[in-house]
Formats: C-alpha cells, sequence, structure tokens
C-alpha cells in the first residue's frame, strides 16, 4: 500500500542535509524509546519490591493475628483512642503539657512518659485520675528532684489494665 504523500521518497532523493537530520532524528527517537523502555522496566520493578514488602507485611499480621486483635482490644477498652492520645490530652488538661518531655511505647499496652520540671502537686493527681477515669496504672516510676521546689523530673511507665 502506498501513501499519497510518500510516492516517490526515496534516501537516494533527499539531500545531504535531509538525510543527516533524518538519521539524527532516527537515533534521537531511538535513545527516547529505549530511556521509555528503561523508565518501565524500573516502575515494574519498584511495583513488585512493593508487592513483595505487603505480601511480607501481610504474612506477618497474619501470623501475629492474635497479639494484633488483643492491642486492638486495649484501644477498644480505652474508649477507642491510643493510650498515648490519652495520656497526652490529660496531660495538657491538668497543666502538665509543658512538662511533657517525650513519650514512647513500651512494649504491649505500655506507655513511657517523661516529665521535666512538672509540678509534684498537680502530677500526682493527674497519674491518680488516670487511674480512676481511663484505668491506665502506674507500672514504674523515677522521680527526681528538678532544682525548685515542688518541680521534679519524672520517668513513668504507664499500663492499661
Amino acid at each position: 500500500m502506498k501513501l499519497p504523500f510518500a510516492a516517490n521518497l526515496s534516501l537516494d532523493t533527499l539531500s545531504e542535509r535531509d538525510r543527516r537530520m533524518l538519521l539524527i532524528g532516527g537515533v534521537v527517537a531511538a535513545l527516547l524509546l529505549v530511556y521509555v523502555i528503561i523508565q518501565l522496566d524500573s516502575s515494574v520493578s519498584s511495583a513488585h519490591k512493593r508487592i513483595a514488602k505487603k505480601s511480607a507485611d501481610l504474612a506477618w499480621m497474619r501470623d501475629n493475628e492474635m497479639e494484633l486483635r488483643g492491642l486492638g482490644a486495649q484501644v477498644q477498652g480505652l474508649g477507642g483512642q491510643s493510650l498515648l492520645v490519652i495520656v497526652d490530652r490529660s496531660a495538657h488538661e491538668s497543666g502538665l503539657g509543658s512538662a511533657l518531655a517525650g513519650s514512647e511505647p513500651s512494649g504491649q499496652g505500655a506507655l513511657s512518659v517523661r516529665l521535666q520540671k512538672a509540678q509534684f502537686d498537680s502530677m500526682v493527681p493527674w497519674l491518680a485520675r488516670l487511674s480512676q477515669q481511663n484505668g491506665i496504672r502506674v507500672d514504674s516510676a523515677s522521680i527526681e528532684n528538678a532544682g525548685a521546689p515542688g518541680l521534679v523530673n519524672a520517668a513513668l511507665v504507664l499500663r492499661t489494665d
């Protein structure tokens, strides 16, 4: 089948300049095609890696299903909120927000909390309220004088019942 616009087209009929431009254009098109293929291959490869990672995560979750269900039950026992959220919110409500230096999970159902220059007279009622209202108890505590009267540095491990 002949195309109407290419009836008399041949490399011999093109000028030297046109042949050179056609050759350069062909090389550029071939390089662009190779680049696109490499990018597609890279995308497919990373997608395969993500799928393998997600499959491994799913297998881990299935292996640890009972433990994960136990963690879910603990969160439900706290009114659907995590231990971290309850402790942080109640510390701010008790005027200890500025003293809260950090908190991080410390095992199943436990949270390690650090207070710096906290008012001792505010900390004790806060811990009592956590126990009474949320069933959160102090698992361990290390309390030291912070220099000024009534101020303490504390390292606490809080645990849900």
